[in-house]
């Protein structure tokens, strides 16, 4: 499953076409400790992603509070060997109210240490091998950010760091202060949610909705070498066996020709959702968040199968719901 055509593969070994998003371990989103079931319940989705040919894994510090990473963190110390067969990412930054603080998003340098000293602890490892910042934060100083990142690297704690929900000129602005590049652009990019399509066709279109998405940013990415990461790819199962009666007209006729071209590709519907975003030429590595292992398996499938510029541009248009201008 792996592709030296996707810029991450030439950074880390254990990279996969396909990454397994981890935001389903761990339980409920509330503060109870960890528990047995929560702990089997990784084991196994563990084992079907890596059965599936899925080698790296995502997190973030914040998933069911913690306790997404202290789950794997478990997986990994009973199954130390395991490590050295996946490659692990992590995201840091969103920061929930609590009693001396609002909701916020931290850059701070003491905030991103601190952020990877715990996820570390957690996860039950010495190194991240991708550590992302999670969303912008408005008061971001390159220079701080930077300091943080080199002490991270001197000290072996994280290999490479990217970004997730950045538009181009803020990741040309953080990139200036850093010695090291910045690796990974983590976005919602699905076949439910186009805006980073539409941008780049409805731009200069009087008579087309206008579009709020970071123009350029595919194009940065692909320019720099930067490994576009889709979250929401598998838009929540819309298209592949979700019920879509209460649903608008595009809806259903989406979900219709998903079916179809399954039947006619012979592949699983989550396939052909994932190929369709594998199959724009910025190399996007979709990430699923399914821990149901019959789930896992129907994405793989989408590895091997290449859509025809044809359905490509049906699906589109299908999830578009009008025509091109």
């Amino acid at each position: 499953m792996h592709h030296s055509r996707y810029p991450l593969s030439k950074l880390i070994s254990n990279n996969s076409t396909i990454a397994f998003g981890c935001m389903g371990l761990g339980g409920s989103w509330d503060n109870d400790p960890v528990n047995a079931e929560q702990i089997k319940h990784a084991h196994q989705t563990v084992d079907a992603a890596l059965e599936a040919g899925m080698t790296f894994f995502d997190h973030a510090d914040i998933y069911t509070r913690g306790k997404a990473e202290q789950v794997f963190g478990e997986v990994l110390k009973q199954r130390p060997e395991l490590r050295s067969q996946i490659s692990l990412q992590t995201k840091c930054a969103i920061r929930f109210p609590d009693e001396h603080a609002p909701q916020r998003y931290d850059f701070s340098p003491e905030w991103i240490l601190q952020s990877v000293e715990n996820s570390l602890k957690r996860l039950n490892t010495e190194q991240i091998d991708v550590f992302l910042l999670h969303r912008p934060d408005p008061l971001m100083e390159p220079e701080l950010i930077a300091q943080a990142f080199n002490s991270l690297q001197q000290s072996g704690k994280v290999k490479h760091f990217g970004v997730s929900n950045m538009q181009q000129h803020q990741m040309a602005f953080l990139q200036s202060a850093l010695s090291e590049p910045l690796v990974v652009n983590q976005v919602e990019l699905s076949l439910s949610h186009l805006n980073w399509i539409e941008e780049g066709v409805t731009t200069g279109n009087s008579g087309e909705l206008q579009v709020n998405y970071g123009a350029g940013t595919l194009e940065y990415c692909q320019l720099n070498n930067i490994q576009l990461q889709s979250w929401g790819s598998l838009c929540q199962g819309l298209f592949s066996g979700q019920d879509v009666s209460n649903q608008p007209q595009h809806v259903k006729n989406t979900a219709e020709l998903v079916s179809k071209l399954a039947a006619e590709y012979q592949v699983s519907q989550e396939a052909i959702v994932l190929a369709w975003l594998m199959r724009h030429p910025a190399k996007i590595q979709p990430i699923i968040g399914t821990t149901n292992p019959a789930r896992i398996k129907n994405c793989a499938q989408a590895e091997n199968l290449t859509l025809t510029r044809n359905h490509w541009y049906e699906l589109w248009l299908a999830a578009r719901g009008r025509q091109l201008p």
